[in-house]
């Protein structure tokens, strides 16, 4: 099975100059645990902020997250795997990067993201299909 077949296709950007209470503000309405983080000063660099990084790099260490940029916490670059990977292969990517999310790459496009639920999912399916 193929990372295209499970992945999400809809990815939640965030310029890296915008605060950190903005991507608070846009994970907590969407209901998401990370955005893609876009460069303004490099078309090629891209990053990615978590849940994880607002609450324990910024809201644990007492930052403000008004005043803290996206920048500032963001992990570069994001890791990125092909449309084409097997989702096998994804599993051992995320264990070895310790990560809950990969993105993934047509090219020097980002065309979606595979999470530990799509890798579950993904799990589930392959033993329907037997």
């Amino acid at each position: 099975m193929k990372v295209w077949e499970f992945m999400t296709r809809k990815i939640e950007w965030i310029d890296a100059d915008s605060s950190v209470y903005e991507a608070i503000e846009r994970m907590v309405n969407k209901r998401i645990r990370s955005l893609a983080v876009c460069y303004s000063d490099s078309k090629k660099q891209k990053g990615v902020i978590t849940a994880r990084d607002v609450v324990f790099r910024v809201l644990g260490e007492g930052k403000d997250p008004m005043r803290t940029k996206i920048r500032e916490i963001a992990k570069v670059p994001m890791i990125c795997i092909p449309k084409d990977k097997d989702m096998k292969d994804v599993l051992d990517i995320m264990r070895e990067a310790n990560v809950a999310r990969v993105f993934v790459c047509d090219g020097d496009d980002i065309v979606g993201v595979v999470a530990l639920m799509d890798v579950m999912y993904a799990s589930l399916i392959e033993r329907v299909r037997g």
